[in-house]
């Protein structure tokens, strides 16, 4: 992109690397009264969690919550149409429609100016589009309350995504995620040491402590065969020089898997059950059933 020319003064101004800069630059430049430019700020920080296949947060999380650091090429990701779809419908489920309207409104008009500007090449707003309401939900049974009936539907589809054929890595990983109902991000800062195996749980010293089910018990020793340290989720390939030591496998050579990989293999794989064709997010495997206590644990373990 290079440089673009702004202002009166025909000054050149370097594109900026990082989402967030462009969206402080886009609210410095608009003609928006102080309340106007709080609500586009985050609005527009929104928008940057599903650019790295994340979802973003709701209710009072929301407003203070720090967006993640997205490069602003991205947006010129073949891909980034679809991911702010998948955003787009995700807030759809838990926002008013004019709310969700609104939110789309800051985004054309953020993306529009930057195209203006030279910083991204092609607009990925365009063609967005808020989800069609349906005719509304199924008749439920009167003695059959509606969150079961979601309960039920967030199972059947964690099933169906246990039940593809995927590389062993990917198993573990979504049977972990499903069975401990763990952040991602505390899954992938696992380590061997931290694991407790017999007792199909983290070692008491870990922080945010976690423990999984039959599932996980039978695939990770495979996973783990002839390491014994270092992280437990590692990439494909060699870790480039520089890795931290505690990021790379020492016997291996490679290093942590990140959130962003996880969730393109996540979304690639379950594309053929989308009913949209676009795929799921890693919050598929998160079903929202009570639990009466933690993942059950091999006989006769404390």
């Amino acid at each position: 992109m290079g440089k673009r020319q702004t202002g009166d003064v025909g000054t050149l101004r370097p594109a900026p690397v990082e989402y967030s800069a462009a969206v402080d630059r886009y609210l410095a430049a608009a003609d928006l009264g102080s309340a106007s430019r709080r609500v586009y700020r985050i609005s527009l920080h929104g928008w940057a969690w599903p650019l790295v296949d994340r979802r973003a947060p709701t209710g009072r999380e929301r407003r203070g919550a720090r967006p993640p650091v997205v490069p602003l090429a991205l947006l010129d990701d073949p891909e980034a149409p679809q991911r702010l779809q998948q955003g787009l419908d995700d807030r759809a489920a838990a926002t008013q429609p004019r709310t969700l309207a609104r939110e789309l409104t800051c985004l054309r008009a953020a993306t529009a100016w930057w195209v203006a500007q030279g910083w991204i090449a092609t607009d990925p707003a365009i063609g967005l589009e808020p989800p069609t309401p349906g005719p509304g939900p199924a008749p439920v049974p009167s003695d059959a309350p509606s969150a079961a009936g979601a309960a039920a539907a967030g199972q059947d589809r964690a099933r169906a995504v246990l039940a593809l054929r995927a590389a062993l890595r990917e198993l573990t990983l979504w049977h972990l995620l499903h069975e401990s109902r763990a952040p991602i991000e505390q899954v992938l800062a696992l380590d061997i040491d931290h694991l407790d195996l017999p007792r199909r749980r983290t070692k008491e010293h870990v922080v945010g402590p976690l423990s999984w089910g039959p599932g996980t018990a039978h695939l990770l020793p495979m996973l783990l065969a002839g390491r014994t340290a270092g992280p437990v989720f590692v990439t494909d390939r060699r870790a480039p020089v520089g890795t931290p030591a505690a990021d790379r496998c020492p016997v291996t050579g490679r290093g942590r898997l990140s959130y962003r990989r996880a969730a393109e293999l996540f979304t690639a794989a379950t594309r053929p059950l989308d009913p949209a064709g676009r795929g799921w997010t890693l919050l598929a495997l998160r079903d929202r059933t009570p639990r009466n206590g933690p993942a059950r644990r091999s006989p006769g373990a404390p």
